[in-house]
């Protein structure tokens, strides 16, 4: 049943890795490349978790890809909001 349940994870974090894609190509934006790579990398971290047996000893070693997805996306995500002009600024009096 776990392997099944990966299988679908695995599946639909490609899916929603080709759909960030797509749009990073239609806008050229850097955070939905980011995001793109972020799902691909959680992809690969699930599929390679799948095959591996339970009492495998460095099995920690494999979610190091999945803290490094979610430190690109933090990245992505701050990269963003830096680079937004800032529309509703109060002047001084």
């Amino acid at each position: 049943m776990i392997q099944l349940l990966s299988g679908v994870f695995v599946g639909m974090a490609l899916a929603v890795s080709l759909f960030f894609l797509r749009f990073w190509r239609k806008s050229r934006e850097r955070l939905f490349a980011l995001l793109s790579l972020v799902f691909a990398l959680l992809s690969v971290e699930r599929s390679v978790l799948a095959f591996v047996r339970g009492d495998y000893e460095s099995r920690h070693w494999i979610f190091l890809v999945r803290l490094l997805a979610f430190a690109i996306l933090i990245a992505g995500i701050v990269d963003k909001n830096r680079r937004q002009p800032r529309r509703f600024a109060v002047r001084p009096r």
